[in-house]
């Protein structure tokens, strides 16, 4: 334990889960030539999400929201042999700025997609995710050990979303 009352790693488990301060969020991002309201006209709709994230294979709205804050989705994701469907949950919804999500299941932890204005007419996509793994999955080691291919997947996909919206 450390002196906080935290299991060793930092890591506590339900509600009051805790990220350790030692793992910082993954960060990555890709500069897009196109004002940020049209970035975030693709941005914003969750369904295409699938179109552009190579890991994600499908997303099913759990209720009648589509976007802002309390949107929830079932998310089937596929990173090599790893296979998941857990829940996120929108947190923050700030057009044409900002979107934050709560990731719930195996996998849980917090996310942002930012939009910034860069060189005129341009736009700087930063995603930012804090990823925890279950300690049956090998917890913070785990999660330490994926921080580099998550990194590279998802600059991929942001490099996917480049392409797709500037051949649009």
């Amino acid at each position: 334990m450390g002196s906080d009352g935290t299991p060793a790693g930092g890591y506590r488990t339900g509600a009051a889960a805790a990220y350790d301060p030692r793992m910082g969020p993954i960060t990555v991002s890709v500069t897009i030539p196109l004002p940020v309201e049209r970035v975030w006209q693709e941005v914003s709709r969750l369904d295409r999400h699938v179109e552009w994230m190579a890991d994600a294979r499908s997303i099913e709205f759990l209720g009648a929201a589509r976007s802002g804050p309390g949107t929830t989705m079932r998310v089937a994701t596929r990173l090599g042999p790893l296979r998941t469907t857990d829940t996120i949950v929108v947190t923050a919804w700030e057009p044409p700025r900002r979107i934050e999500v709560e990731h719930r299941g195996k996998f849980t932890g917090r996310g942002a997609f930012r939009l910034d204005p860069s060189a005129p007419d341009s736009t700087r996509f930063t995603w930012e995710e804090q990823v925890r793994f279950p300690w049956y999955l090998g917890g913070p080691a785990a999660a330490l050990a994926a921080r580099p291919v998550f990194r590279l997947v998802w600059r991929r996909n942001l490099e996917r979303l480049r392409a797709r919206l500037t051949v649009l």
